[in-house]
């Protein structure tokens, strides 16, 4: 028998769920559009966009949709509706919570979503995603730069995130 995901360690977590980029899939733009289709049922009052690198056109990406919901009210009272419709907190401060759908004891599912929740305005990822697929020179940086930290980072997923910190931070400056 395994082990629930909630008992397993962080290393072995990671080992499970290990940094896979494939090439780009026109079928992410699909599941973004179906998942978003039930997040606006559970919350209609909510903002959500496609984020991260699958909603960047042409480049290599772990074949996880990100989605950022933002929200006006309550963020806890909006984590709880999603939690009780099959979304799994991974993590929370006072002005954000991550949520994830399509982990499972054995592995990635087919369909597996990253889900950030935040209040309305919090939204660099919306910026960044916007630049990026303007500017495909500029993604095709940031597509080698993930390729190149790939293998480094296979089964380091903070790793891999704080080492493109500093692309995705220069990006983001420019939207000031």
């Amino acid at each position: 028998m395994s082990k629930k995901l909630s008992e397993m360690t962080l290393e072995e977590l990671w080992a499970l769920f290990p940094i896979v980029l494939t090439e780009h899939d026109e079928r992410w733009a699909l599941y973004y559009e179906e998942e978003a289709a039930e997040l606006k049922k559970l919350l209609p009052s909510a903002v959500v966009n496609h984020v991260g690198s699958t909603a960047i056109k042409g480049i290599w990406a772990k074949p996880t949709i990100d989605i950022l919901v933002e929200v006006g009210g309550n963020l806890p009272a909006a984590a709880a509706v999603l939690k009780s419709n099959g979304w799994t907190e991974m993590s929370r401060d006072d002005r954000r919570i991550s949520l994830n759908k399509g982990y499972t004891e054995n592995g990635f599912a087919e369909k597996v979503f990253h889900l950030h929740l935040r209040y309305a305005g919090d939204n660099d990822e919306i910026f960044f995603r916007d630049y990026l697929n303007a500017h495909t020179e500029i993604a095709k940086e940031y597509e080698e730069l993930k390729l190149s930290l790939w293998k480094r980072f296979e089964h380091d997923r903070d790793g891999y995130t704080a080492a493109k910190g500093a692309f995705v931070a220069k990006i983001t400056a420019l939207k000031k």
